[in-house]
Parts: C-alpha cells; structure tokens; sequence
C-alpha cells in the first residue's frame, strides 16, 4: 500500500513557484496574469481629427474638430461644431468610450455630416494605435479615425489679442460671417478695461469690467462712429451690434478661439492670430 505524502503549506507553495517559473508560467507575465500590457499615451494630448472612414467612404475634416484624453478617464473635444464629453476607459491599446454629451447647435450642412460620422464612429470599444504623431482609432466593424498630435498651444490672453470674429450664433445655430464681409469686424481689450474695435463697419469702443471667475464681461454703453454701411458688411454689424449692446455677456477661451453668448442667446466667435 503506497502512504502518500504531506508536504508543509510553505513547502509546498515554494515548490510550485520554482516549478511555474521553470515553466516560464509566472502568472505575472503571460495570459490570465495579472500585468496589464502598455498602450500608447493618448492623454494630455490635444488629437485634431484628420478624417473619419466609415464603410469604407473616407471624409476629411471639414472644420476644427479635436479630442483630448484626460487622466480622469475624460474626452473632450469639439466634433466640429458641437462641443462634446464622455467617460472613457483605456486599457493597453483598448479605448472603450461611454455614452456622452454634447452641445445641440445647429451647423451647416457639411459641417453636421461630419458631425454625425464621427460620433457615430467614435463610441464604444474601439482599438488605439499610435506611429509618429498620428494616432488611428479602429471600431469593431472597421472604421476608422485619423488623428494628429497637436503641438501645445497656450490659450490666448482676453487682453491684448486681436480678435476678429469668425462666426454668428443666434440661440442653437452657428453660422459664418456674411460672405464678402469676413474678417471685417474684430476686437481688441486694453490693459485699462476698454473693448474697441469694428463692428463690420463702423468702429466702437465700450468699458468692458471682466469677472475672471465667472467667466463675464460686463459692458457700459457702446460709443460707435456713424458712418453709413451697406450690404453684407452693414448685416455683419448688426449682428456684432446686438451682442455688444447688452449688459453683460459670457466668454470661453479655448486656444486661440474666443465666444461671447449673451443671455439671449446670440452671440459671436472670434479668433486670435497665431503667436
């Protein structure tokens, strides 16, 4: 009769150790272990989005749309026009993007088609990989999205930039400056707390009190020139007009991109030159 033999816990556990090991099994290192392999570095950087490649049709960026990851598990971007956020989870080259948020301005047409083709394609389980600056974003069918590093670009200063103002916003709908009128109208705040600039036309200035916390600006009563203007410079004005004309008004910085909204809803884009 065969006795079988009791090892010590101790004993027993190294003895299995020294065995895995041999075997090239340390569960730390192979499958079902407990390491999770590098992906590339996605975050901290601002991705701006070349084209998007959905059932084999690729469409390029027709406008400003980017992404940037962040270390709270966080993307955030503009799909064009629309602002947008989401929670994501990223492990080794897999990016698992959540249900998110996002703006409802209305955009122009070609505009909102890229829109649609590149928050369709970018959400759930998609696969990273990065290769000299340009980072491509795989869905499970297929489709892709290409991106480029942005280098780092310091948001502009309120103060002492030139802005010349590159959109209109009227409540949920973003459109360009009348056509023949761009960059016409731009503004510029001084150190002593005056905006001044063009209205499309005629030139104005007004005390302008900045709450940096709050993100306001509160605005005096507009002094402007009288000269007589015409055609799509004369509708640019009014539509600058009715922005400055109130008392107060919100402002985003983003880069070199500047909005004022209203409490009304109106309101303008305007962008600073690079430095």
């Amino acid at each position: 009769m065969r006795k079988q033999l009791s090892l010590p816990a101790a004993v027993l556990a190294a003895v299995l150790s020294v065995a895995l090991t041999a075997c090239g099994n340390d569960p730390g290192s192979g499958p079902g272990g407990s390491s999770v392999s590098e992906g590339p570095v996605l975050t901290g950087i601002r991705w701006s989005v070349e084209s998007v490649t959905v059932d084999g049709e690729k469409t390029a960026n027709p406008t400003g749309a980017h992404v940037t990851f962040t270390d709270e598990g966080r993307a955030e971007g503009n799909y064009g026009c629309n602002r947008f956020g989401a929670d994501v989870t990223v492990e080794g080259d897999t990016v698992t993007v959540g249900r998110g948020v996002m703006t409802e301005i209305g955009c122009e047409k070609p505009v909102m088609r890229f829109e649609e083709l590149l928050s369709k394609a970018f959400s759930g389980t998609l696969t990273a990989a990065v290769d000299d600056g340009r980072l491509t974003l795989t869905t499970r069918q297929g489709d892709t999205i290409a991106l480029t590093s942005d280098p780092a670009v310091p948001d502009a200063p309120l103060a002492g930039a030139k802005w010349t103002v590159t959109s209109l916003i009227s409540g949920e709908t973003v459109s360009s400056v009348p056509a023949g009128a761009e960059r016409k109208a731009h503004l510029t705040l001084d150190d002593e707390g005056t905006l001044r600039g063009s209205l499309g036309c005629n030139t104005f200035s007004v005390a302008a009190e900045v709450d940096e916390a709050q993100s306001t600006i509160t605005l005096s009563k507009l002094a402007t020139t009288r000269k007589l203007c015409e055609g799509p410079e004369a509708e640019l004005e009014t539509a600058v007009l009715r922005v400055l004309e109130q008392d107060s008004v919100t402002y985003e910085i983003e880069q070199r991109s500047l909005t004022l909204t209203a409490d009304d809803g109106r309101g303008l884009t305007a962008a600073a030159p690079q430095p």
